[in-house]
């Protein structure tokens, strides 16, 4: 591994239909298996995830799926997102702390499924 290393953080969000504790997992899983690939990041290169949800999800915590994904050792943590008129409801913000050699250009945020809308700049 060359060049210096970066502590960096990658931003995703993603959607869902309903607030089931089934609904937030998957989308979850999704969001961060597409983060880490499009990043190509080790798993112990994660410094820590902050996560949150808007105020209509509390069926479950997003980190439960971090943690399906084997994410034993990474610090999660969630909050809840401030209520903001008009923003999309039913969302999942996630920012991953990444130690890397990347530059802030070559990171790689990924919005899916109605939250793409949030960053209409990285389409």
């Amino acid at each position: 591994m060359g060049g210096i290393m970066y502590v960096r953080g990658i931003r995703g969000a993603t959607s869902v239909e309903q607030d089931t504790r089934e609904e937030i997992h998957a989308a979850t899983k999704e969001l961060l298996i597409k983060m880490v690939a499009e990043n190509k990041i080790a798993i112990e290169d994660i410094a820590s995830v902050f996560f949150t949800v808007t105020p209509d999800l509390i069926a479950d915590f997003p980190a439960y799926a971090a943690r399906e994904l084997g994410w034993t050792k990474v610090p999660l943590i969630c909050m809840k997102e401030i209520e903001v008129p008009n923003s999309l409801p039913m969302c999942v913000r996630v920012l991953i702390h990444v130690n890397t050699t990347k530059t802030q250009e070559e990171v790689r945020h990924i919005y899916l499924r109605k939250a793409q809308n949030l960053r209409a700049d990285l389409k």
